[in-house]
């Protein structure tokens, strides 16, 4: 595991060496809108086929508005089989969370396009009404942030600001009209994302934010071919890791699963799944 990590740490190191960034250099933020290009394949990386999948160029980078409303179903369409689904999810994390403490939860996946954006959101809306002192959701995902488009959201500022000690939590938070979640989102994007996340500074935050809410609930890049994810999986009580039916291949979940350590994995959300075995469901 160590071997993993360490490699994907120097990926990363390579990425910015050649594109004349110091790796250990503060952050440089930079707003772009949502149609900006995907991050440099890094050097580095010799599966070729997996970062195909990392960064499908084939794929539209204008979301549709039917892409945007799947990613708050659970606000939309409360009465909905999908949305009953993440209920269901809900209470299971509560059943873990009587047991050992459970407040801070990462959702990640393999690749990009799994779903798991659309589970974090969903999950961190139903968590919202059922909690006394509300949710929190960040959006970790400093590359294609994707959470405040989703909930139509506007930040004037968001984590990279926080984590560089520009702003602070209190003026970052978002409270959409209308909702009980909070929401920590991207509007800057830094130029070394994987150090902010692993950075003290972030440690700090998630120490803050854990005792504030009942429940927070991280969306995280993938976790195959970046350190984003482990960063942020380290600092959680929990992670939930999320595949794609008949998408996701298992040695990508193996080696999912062994990156975030399989020991902090709450289960795994099937999407995608045929109608007869339920469009989302929890594997433990």
């Amino acid at each position: 595991m160590a071997k993993v990590y360490d490699a994907l740490r120097r990926a990363e190191a390579e990425r910015l060496r050649r594109s004349g960034r110091d790796p250990s250099a503060p952050a440089a933020l930079e707003w772009e809108p949502e149609t900006s290009a995907a991050v440099p394949v890094p050097a580095s990386v010799e599966r070729e086929s997996l970062w195909s999948r990392l960064w499908p160029r084939s794929r539209a980078n204008r979301e549709s508005v039917g892409d945007l409303n799947k990613r708050r179903i659970a606000l939309l369409q409360p009465d909905s089989y999908v949305a009953e689904q993440f209920r269901a999810l809900r209470g299971r994390i509560d059943a873990i969370a009587s047991q050992r403490p459970l407040r801070t939860i990462a959702i990640t996946s393999a690749t990009p396009g799994e779903g798991k954006t659309t589970a974090s959101i969903n999950l961190a809306l139903v968590t919202s009404l059922s909690v006394v002192r509300g949710s929190l959701q960040i959006n970790c995902d400093l590359r294609r942030p994707k959470v405040h488009s989703s909930l139509a959201l506007t930040p004037t500022a968001g984590l990279a600001e926080v984590l560089t000690d520009q702003i602070g939590l209190d003026e970052a938070v978002i409270k959409p009209e209308g909702m009980s979640l909070e929401v920590l989102a991207v509007r800057g994007r830094p130029a070394n994302p994987s150090e902010l996340l692993s950075s003290s500074r972030m440690r700090e935050l998630m120490e803050e934010v854990a005792p504030r809410y009942d429940r927070v609930i991280l969306d995280t890049p993938a976790a195959l071919g970046l350190p984003d994810a482990k960063a942020v999986a380290d600092l959680c009580d929990g992670v939930v890791v999320v595949v794609r039916a008949d998408v996701t291949p298992q040695e990508d979940v193996q080696t999912v699963l062994e990156i975030v350590d399989r020991r902090r994995v709450l289960g795994l959300v099937l999407n995608g799944a045929a109608a007869d075995q339920g469009r989302y469901g929890y594997v433990s």
